[in-house]
């Protein structure tokens, strides 16, 4: 089942803050609603942010009725800073913004044909995704044994992205192959990304899953329960991964153990002109951390502190899986792949 769709300038996809208990879609029809989804999370994941950001501009044009290519790329141009402005760390949103836009700007022709071209990119960009994401698994799972305990962090699925997975797609392909492996998801707090939407991923393809506390990853290393972690990407840079909250902390504990440690991520997360210093690191609000599944859980007025991503050094980083293969951190900063 793909998260998100486009048909007759309606975006639909799943509000992912239902999840497990319920399948509720989204119908998306304005650039507004697009970076509403966005901020409230009812769509998340890197490589679904850019897809959903360039449906986002597709739908400004295609309701748009500007007559000149002019006044269609202004209210371009000025949905693409309202969805910049939606969350700030993962690098596909901004890629997928900066593509559409590139098209348009070198597309001659009246708003008609802008906005034609426009809504095809999107599409392009979504089309895309699903097969790079493919291409993802089918490199990832030569990495994989038969037998392996794989963990993972947060959710790197199908959820985060059009269709199949970074991560997640990367064990699909393992399982596919035959392999019978078994995965141990952290529930990934505040928001329990792994609890309620990894778990349910693999429980709904058949794969053996088991829940643990984000506190727990140390003990079942020390006890040798974990053969690889696989884990997904929000934006890499030239000395760093960042990727949810958390994720330093099972990396560091993986290196400890010697267990080797995998980021899954499309090139579109690349972001190999930058360094881990240069990035924003997303905070969100106390409350997700005060409470639990809505209810207060903390005493009221306390602080909270709620960075939604950490950053993990490549030097804790066994390799990058990518479409176009398996990339050591080497050649990752040298800007290779």
């Amino acid at each position: 089942m793909r998260t998100i769709e486009w048909k007759s300038g309606v975006v639909t996809t799943i509000d992912q803050t239902k999840l497990p208990h319920q399948t509720v879609l989204l119908k998306i029809t304005s650039c507004d609603e697009v970076a509403e989804a966005i901020k409230s999370m009812q769509v998340r994941g890197a490589p679904l942010l850019g897809v959903v950001a360039a449906y986002g501009l597709a739908l400004t044009a295609h309701y748009s009725t500007a007559e000149s290519k002019g006044e269609l790329m202004k209210e371009l141009a000025a949905s693409a800073e309202v969805l910049k402005k939606t969350r700030p760390t993962a690098v596909n949103l901004f890629w997928a913004i900066d593509r559409v836009m590139k098209k348009a700007r070198k597309t001659e022709g009246d708003a008609a044909a802008i906005a034609e071209v426009v809504v095809k990119e999107a599409e392009s960009i979504a089309a895309e995704d699903v097969e790079i994401n493919r291409k993802i698994g089918e490199h990832g799972s030569i990495l994989i044994k038969d037998g392996d305990t794989v963990l993972t962090h947060c959710n790197a699925g199908s959820l985060a992205t059009v269709d199949y997975g970074t991560a997640l797609g990367v064990i699909r392909a393992a399982w596919k192959d035959g392999k019978k492996i078994t995965v141990i998801a952290t529930e990934t707090r505040p928001l329990l990304q792994g609890a309620r939407l990894t778990a349910y991923e693999l429980s709904r393809d058949g794969i053996p899953v088991t829940l643990i506390t984000d506190s727990m990853v140390g003990y079942i290393m020390s006890k040798r329960l974990v053969d690889k972690v696989m884990v997904g990407a929000d934006r890499i840079v030239q000395d760093a991964v960042i990727n949810k909250i958390g994720t330093y902390t099972v990396a560091v504990l993986a290196h400890e153990h010697e267990v080797p440690f995998y980021v899954a991520a499309p090139k579109s997360t690349f972001d190999l002109n930058r360094l881990a210093k240069d990035v924003m690191v997303e905070e969100r609000g106390a409350e997700e951390v005060v409470q639990f599944g809505g209810v207060q859980v903390a005493p009221k007025g306390v602080a909270a502190f709620n960075p939604a991503f950490d950053i993990t050094p490549l030097k804790y980083v066994t390799a990058i899986i990518c479409e176009e293969g398996v990339l050591s951190p080497a050649e990752l900063s040298r800007g290779e792949g």
